[in-house]
Order: C-alpha cells, then structure tokens, then sequence
C-alpha cells in the first residue's frame, strides 16, 4: 500500500516520509496524468497523419483532442474503482510498458538498419549485436517482472 511504501522511507526521512511520499507521489502523478495521455495523442497523430497541437483548435485537430481526451476519461475510470489497489495499478501498468518496450525496440533496430533511412549513419554488426542483446535481456526481464506480478494477484 502507499502507507507501507511511505513508511518504507521512515528511516530516511524520518517523521517526514508521509509528507515526503504524498508530495513526491501527487507530483509525479499529476505529471503522468497530463504528460502521458498528451505525448501519446501526439504520437498516434503522428503516425497517421493527422493534424495535432495544443496550440490547434478542435475542430481542426479532433482525433487529437478526441484521444487525449479518451485516455483521461479511462485513467479517470480506473483510478475510481471502489476498491482498487492503485499500487498494484501502477506496477501493472509499468509491467506493459515493459512488455511494449521489445517491440519498439524492434522496431528502432530495423529502422537503424535501414541505409535508405539512415544513410551512413546505418548501424554496424557491434552496435546491432549491443542492441539484439540489451532488447533480449530487456525482453527476458519482462516476462520475468509479469511472471512475479501476476504471482502476486
């Protein structure tokens, strides 16, 4: 729970850590809940062409708007649950973002690979060597960190 957490760091911050925990964790989260949403609005926009930009009205970036706006009313969803362990959320979601960071990872190496985009800047067999392992590894660590979180439910 947040409590164990934040009594987790009682020896550290001393009679603090509450305070510490809470401001720390409404900081971060406030963040998250505005950074996220809006740099994934940009990022699907950006694959398929659509136009976007907080500087753009509405009615002129509505897939925009209309995503950004779809992901804060499901985080909203979710984080509103009666009941629901939002530590375990958290982890949950960090636990797909491991598991999603292989395939891009995949994909940034076929992309550096490629001499008609990176021209001489294309990747030589170390750095793909260096690349193919560190996306293995990562990818091993993924599946051990859903193995234990779903031990855990």
């Amino acid at each position: 729970t947040a409590q164990e957490v934040a009594q987790a760091l009682e020896p550290l911050a001393g009679h603090y850590a509450e305070i510490l925990f809470a401001v720390g964790f409404l900081i971060a989260s406030v963040g998250a809940a505005i950074i996220l949403p809006l740099s994934t609005a940009f990022s699907v926009c950006e694959i398929f062409g659509w136009e976007s930009g907080v500087n753009k009205r509405f009615v002129d970036a509505p897939q925009f708007y209309g995503l950004y706006t779809l992901q804060l009313i499901i985080g909203i969803a979710i984080i509103l649950v009666p009941g629901i362990n939002l530590i375990a959320v958290m982890v949950l979601s960090q636990v797909v973002n491991g598991l999603i960071i292989p395939i891009v990872l995949v994909i940034v190496i076929i992309l550096i690979n490629k001499k008609k985009i990176m021209g001489k800047y294309v990747n030589g067999p170390l750095f793909n060597f260096i690349s193919i392992a560190a996306t293995i590894a990562i990818s091993i660590s993924a599946v051990i960190m859903l193995i234990t979180v779903l031990r855990e439910i």
